[in-house]
């Protein structure tokens, strides 16, 4: 007990003479712990930035596949002059989702309408679906709202007109009630909301209710018209067992001669990681700073050492062992480097949650993740290492000083 009393003392002695060591020396510090500040600072910022981009990723292929997991059914018949009966795999789909408790499901299918502008007609794409498939898709809306269980039963057709459709007619506001103009029916749809375009090549398109696509009025030729999928959002544990028992299920209800077969399609399926190139970047990019850093203190340290020997050797002349000098050298950059760190992980939150990563970016997650923590730990890790390895080299040549060299110094 007294030996573990003895050796905490000395820790805790070694700290203080090394803190009064940094306040001695203040300019000398802070000119040595810049770069290792900055290079903290560089290292968080690039773990926070790459978890953002990472995010945005997910956000990207979730919109186009579905969160995970989302499960894709297909209905149809094994002889090739068979016919699906569509109402039947709705009524039947739908059975087996109660059955199951699925909450977040949805048919889609793509048609196509010739719309009215002020400036002519021109043809739109249709995408058919049910309600929880702006959940399911996470689409964007830029204006207005996505669609309730009311909107199926509306007099007036709703859709979800995207952006492309919105600037052609002039980017009305919702305020006024918008309508979409179909060419082939007359039917006037009251446009109540405006999804984000997914890139700058988008065409003509628009979100519209599978139970209020008769109201549209529009005769769309089979030919042009897809044959309907059925997805559905569940937990990822209870993915594989449920796309089987609902595979069973619909197809036993459908009779002999139909399938209904699944497939996973969102990046949770995928047998490697989607996000391993963008995860070895940033780790790549990250080591590299960070021996930069560290660098750039050893060679700064063992300069300052050099002009430190007279003082050296006035302490050993006074007793002072060659441990003390080591763990007091040592010390001296490890409480250091802590500061400089804390520093440069404070510089970086401030950097990952302010507008520029977006900017830089070009974008910004709808689900904005939290600074990582472990980005914040490993900096500040990273910097207490570097301030050990960095002291090192020049503790050991503070130990080897002669006292009678020193003194002559």
């Amino acid at each position: 007990m007294r030996g573990l009393g003895k050796f905490l003392t000395g820790i805790a002695s070694s700290l203080a003479e090394a803190w009064e060591e940094l306040r001695i020396h203040k300019g000398r510090v802070l000119l040595s712990l810049v770069g290792v500040a900055v290079a903290v600072c560089a290292l968080t910022t690039v773990v926070g930035a790459g978890a953002m981009a990472e995010q945005l990723s997910r956000e990207v292929s979730e919109r186009q596949s579905g969160r995970p997991a989302s499960i894709t059914f297909s209905a149809y018949m094994q002889s090739p002059t068979g016919q699906i009966d569509a109402a039947a795999v709705d009524a039947a789909w739908t059975e087996s989702l109660a059955r199951h408790e699925v909450a977040f499901a949805s048919r889609v299918t793509w048609a196509s309408a010739n719309v009215q502008y002020a400036d002519g007609v021109s043809p739109a794409n249709l995408q058919l679906i049910d309600v929880p498939y702006g959940e399911m898709h996470r689409v964007q809306i830029v204006d207005g709202a996505w669609f309730t269980d009311r909107d199926a039963r509306r007099l007036a057709p709703a859709v979800i007109v995207n952006e492309v459709v919105w600037d052609r007619l002039g980017r009305p506001p919702m305020a006024t009630h918008p309508t979409l103009e179909l060419a082939d029916s007359g039917v006037s749809a009251v446009i109540i909301g405006v999804s984000r375009a997914m890139s700058e090549y988008d065409g003509e398109s628009a979100y519209v209710l599978n139970d209020a696509f008769p109201a549209l009025g529009v005769v769309v030729d089979p030919m042009m018209m897809s044959s309907p999928s059925y997805e559905m959002w569940v937990p990822e544990e209870h993915a594989d067992g449920l796309m089987q028992a609902i595979s069973e299920e619909v197809r036993a209800a459908l009779g002999e001669g139909s399938g209904f077969d699944g497939w996973r399609g969102d990046y949770g399926a995928w047998p490697e990681d989607p996000f391993l190139a963008t995860k070895l970047v940033v780790a790549g990019v990250a080591v590299v700073i960070l021996v930069l850093g560290a660098l750039s203190l050893v060679n700064i340290t063992l300069v300052t050492v050099r002009t430190r020997i007279r003082e050296i050797g006035i302490r050993r002349t006074f007793g002072a062992t060659g441990g003390r000098v080591f763990f007091a050298v040592m010390l001296e950059s490890v409480v250091g480097t802590f500061v400089a760190g804390i520093v440069g992980v404070g510089v970086s939150i401030a950097l990952v949650r302010s507008p520029l990563p977006a900017m830089l970016i070009g974008s910004s997650p709808d689900d904005m993740p939290g600074f990582p923590v472990e980005a914040a730990v490993v900096g500040i890790l990273a910097a207490t290492v570097v301030g050990a390895l960095a002291g090192l080299l020049p503790a050991l040549t503070a130990v080897r000083v002669k006292v009678i060299d020193a003194i002559r110094f």
